[in-house]
């Protein structure tokens, strides 16, 4: 049986940093710093990932840094301005599994409402055969139930699943399921894992 490969989407097929909007709107750096560690920080936004809304989220958040509402009413209207474009040879990738037969999947931590704008956006996703969006299914990587959705969709499990992944944590949750796990690093790197693996 061919393997089905499994992609992160977040710093593995799209790259992504909140600065790259904020950048846009906040030009003093101290600022700009201290509004990425403190307002909207990665850690705020995985609440999305795991599906809490937008609707709860943002004027909560308002209420708590009312000098930054509009920033933050930027961050829910210009999402789409922290993805950085492809990441580097991984789309060349993606489209030599293709063409070779290989089954495709995205598991992705993505707000659903963010993916809802999003995923139209980039054709590269009609390559999947499906996409598993922790928003959407309310449960986040390395939470072991979103690896089940992975693997009751796909109807494949452990070393039938490569996947690669940029957070450790994620890696070592699939590793645990037995999938064929790989850390992510770079295009090239993950050339020379799919091919050790005989997928390319």
């Amino acid at each position: 049986m061919t393997k089905a490969v499994v992609f992160d989407v977040g710093r593995v097929l799209f790259g992504w940093q909140l600065r790259a909007l904020f950048g846009k709107i906040i030009d003093d750096q101290a600022e700009l710093d201290w509004f990425i560690a403190n307002v909207i920080t990665e850690e705020w936004h995985f609440q999305h990932d795991r599906g809490r809304s937008l609707d709860d989220m943002v004027p909560e958040r308002i209420a708590e840094f009312p000098r930054f509402e509009a920033e933050i009413l930027a961050y829910r209207d210009r999402f789409n301005e922290t993805v950085t474009g492809p990441v580097a040879g991984v789309h060349d990738l993606v489209r030599g599994l293709h063409r070779e037969g290989v089954p495709l999947f995205c598991l992705t931590n993505f707000g659903h409402e963010f993916w809802e704008g999003f995923r139209p956006t980039e054709p590269i996703f009609d390559l999947f055969e499906d996409i598993i969006v922790s928003g959407t299914e309310q449960v986040a990587k390395p939470e072991a139930r979103i690896y089940e959705i992975v693997e009751e969709r796909s109807g494949l499990n452990g070393s039938d699943l490569f996947f690669t992944d940029d957070n450790p944590a994620n890696i070592e949750a699939a590793r645990k399921r037995g999938w064929d796990a790989h850390l992510f690093t770079d295009a090239d790197a993950l050339n020379t894992q799919l091919s050790n693996t005989g997928l390319l």
